[in-house]
């Protein structure tokens, strides 16, 4: 971290200079650490938060940038204007979310999808709870009054409601939604361990510092206090504390600090180096605690950093929910997929199909598209055109949570690549900001030189909170980025990566050690 020494400190340290030679240096070591921790972080102003997250709004195909006005005030963000679907809607706040400097994000944009009677909109939610495979067994009833879809009902806990929710908003036509459900399989237990358990979730999560957040719970209801780097962060650490008996979370005393994010000498090293037992245990925790993967019998596996996941899962979109949850455990270096999805009945191609198709239709991204899908055993191939890749790789995910999908062929054709920043959009049930680079190799950046790339991917190191860019060393030649230097953990690492991509590098060579 670069901090500037007043000029009267400077002038202590040179009167010092013979004590220090006398000590062996160890008084100018014990003053430049103190000078280090002290010295105030240069907080971003509100025209250059503005500005971050414009640039990341504009280059996001998943969300209407023309459409949406953005203000910042004292760190928080408001966003309005309109977007076609919900799920656009909810993109652009979590974009804001992950910008170093945002404080609080005030989302007023107003949905505008395309016109459906209640009825239809009614009908498509209902087809949706019970195609998805989790969701399915769940007693939902949904209600529609212009374009709000109400649920009611019951699940058995908080990751469930999330859950059914996220299906529903996944529907064209769907302007809100308002969860009233309810959870019906209530756990008593004590404050103490309620407690107990939430600190050992947020240790374990690799985007949260868990050494800064405060955790009390009274009655079963958790008060989450002290300082996380990012909004997202805050929200993520409210998504964790939802366990097993919890009534209610209160995040308000949770603030939002610059140098609370990665790389500050302020935060501590989120490296959590444990025995292969305690990371076995952690992978198998996070997957009981997913609905998408509860159900399952999953075998892990742990030997330095490296997971292995096998057995047999339900569906392709468990297979990938396993994945992400060991990959978001802190300990774990690499996963080994060795999962295989068997469903509980033989499901005929035809029939695999037809689902796919219908879901397809339902989605407000892609249903405008005449998408072909064929299946061969289980496995399924998309043909036709859209108009980015955030669509393509949307579809490939909704075809993944159909009943009897094994794998996905994804051969659609993307008719505008002209965007330097492809990104899928993570959702905060989904619990991981999750990007996937599906760029093809015969790809070049129009009018980019090394010069304004290496600029580009600076700037996004700067404004992410999960980046230190004070530890990197960057250099791109002929569109190559290579990446040397030390990093935290191996989110950051990974991250890190993603940045390159999106600041316009063709190719990313990534040498970065993880301390």
């Amino acid at each position: 971290m670069k901090t500037n020494i007043p000029l009267h400190i400077r002038h202590l340290r040179s009167g010092l200079h013979s004590a220090v030679r006398l000590f062996g240096g160890i008084l100018l070591l014990v003053t430049t650490i103190t000078l280090l921790h002290s010295a105030p972080m240069k907080k971003p102003t509100d025209s250059e938060i503005n500005a971050a997250v414009v640039n990341y709004l504009l280059f996001d195909s998943s969300v209407p940038s023309n459409e949406i006005d953005i203000a910042t005030k004292d760190g928080i963000v408001t966003l309005s204007g309109t977007a076609p679907n919900l799920l656009a809607k909810e993109r652009a706040t979590m974009i804001a979310e992950a910008t170093k400097g945002v404080r609080s994000v005030v989302n007023t944009i107003l949905v505008e999808p395309v016109k459906r009677t209640d009825d239809e909109i009614r009908s498509d939610v209902e087809a949706a709870l019970q195609a998805d495979p989790v969701t399915r067994s769940y007693e939902i009833k949904p209600t529609v009054v212009l374009g709000i879809v109400s649920l009611r009902g019951a699940v058995e806990s908080w990751q469930e409601m999330q859950l059914a929710a996220s299906v529903a908003k996944g529907v064209k036509g769907v302007k809100a939604v308002t969860n009233e459900l309810t959870v019906s399989h209530k756990i008593t237990r004590p404050d103490s361990e309620i407690a107990a358990e939430i600190r050992t979730i947020l240790k374990r999560d690799v985007w949260i510092e868990e050494p800064l957040i405060n955790v009390e719970v009274k009655d079963g209801s958790v008060t989450l206090s002290g300082t996380v780097g990012s909004v997202a962060e805050k929200r993520r650490a409210e998504s964790d504390a939802w366990t097993a008996g919890v009534k209610a979370v209160d995040d308000e005393d949770l603030r939002v600090e610059p140098w609370a994010m990665a790389g500050s000498m302020k935060r501590e090293n989120d490296v959590v180096f444990r025995s292969d037992k305690e990371v076995e245990q952690a992978v198998k925790d996070a997957l009981r605690a997913d609905p998408r993967t509860r159900p399952f019998d999953v075998k892990v596996t742990a030997a330095d950093g490296l997971v292995r996941l096998s057995g047999t899962v339900g569906t392709l979109k468990a297979m990938h929910a396993a994945e992400r949850d060991a990959k978001n455990t802190a300990g774990v270096w690499r996963v080994r997929n060795h999962l295989k999805v068997r469903g509980p009945a033989p499901i005929t191609d035809e029939t695999i199909v037809r689902n796919v198709k219908a879901a397809l239709v339902r989605d407000p991204y892609v249903d405008r598209y005449e998408i072909g899908v064929s299946a061969s055993n289980g496995m399924v191939r998309l043909a036709g055109r859209v108009d980015s890749y955030y669509e393509k790789i949307h579809a490939g995910d909704i075809a993944s949570g159909v009943n009897g999908v094994t794998s996905v062929l994804n051969s659609l054709t993307v008719d505008f690549p002209d965007y330097s920043y492809y990104s899928w959009p993570y959702s905060w049930y989904d619990n991981a900001p999750y990007y996937y680079n599906f760029r093809p190799s015969w790809w070049k950046w129009p009018h980019a030189d090394d010069a304004e790339i290496k600029s580009d991917i600076e700037e996004r190191f700067y404004w992410s909170p999960f980046v230190n860019a004070d530890d990197i060393k960057l250099s791109v030649v002929d569109g190559v980025a290579t990446l040397t230097g030390t990093v935290g953990s191996r989110r950051e690492f990974n991250i890190a990566t993603e940045s390159a991509y999106q600041g316009g590098a063709h190719r990313v060579i990534n040498k970065l050690e993880v301390q």
